[in-house]
């Protein structure tokens, strides 16, 4: 972005780590940050063939997943995996609570992964003989499909408007 010349830019600096008060800005900082933390995973994965798994949860409870090569295949090669011996018995409880964790972040995935693959399915029939996924019939959405359809279609309002700013400017 190029500044008006006289300005300054305040550039890259330390921000407080604290909890955002304000809902939109923790919203904004959430999605920011969860990008940036998923091309870091992608990028080790990539440069040193490491296998990655990692699950965020919004504050709405939404689960967002990245796995590579791919969630699955991570959470398999570590399912049956025998426990690490630990040093006492201290470690062996933290040991099993994060393996209780690991299987209840699983299933997790599993139950979002379900359920957005029947949101899909619920989508794509009612776009039946419509051209566009957008211009589905509403009805034959569920209460559970209507809010994941508001908000796609919000995204692409906002995707829309940001990119006609672009070209206007």
């Amino acid at each position: 972005m190029v500044r008006p010349r006289g300005t300054t830019s305040t550039g890259r600096h330390r921000i407080e780590m604290s909890l955002r008060p304000d809902k939109n800005s923790r919203q904004v900082t959430f999605s920011k940050r969860r990008a940036g933390l998923f091309k870091k995973c992608s990028e080790l994965a990539i440069l040193c063939g490491a296998r990655v798994a990692v699950v965020v949860f919004s504050e709405a409870g939404n689960a967002f997943a990245l796995g590579s090569p791919s969630m699955e295949a991570v959470l398999h090669r570590f399912k049956d995996a025998a426990p690490v011996p630990a040093a006492d018995d201290g470690d062996r409880e933290a040991l099993e609570e994060m393996y209780r964790a690991r299987e209840a972040t699983a299933e997790q995935v599993a139950s979002e992964i379900k359920r957005m693959t029947s949101i899909g399915d619920t989508v794509v029939k009612a776009q039946m003989g419509r051209r566009h996924w957008w211009e589905a019939d509403v009805e034959a959405l569920g209460e559970a499909e209507l809010p994941e359809f508001a908000r796609a279609l919000d995204r692409l309002r906002a995707n829309v408007r940001r990119h006609a700013d672009k070209l206007r400017s």
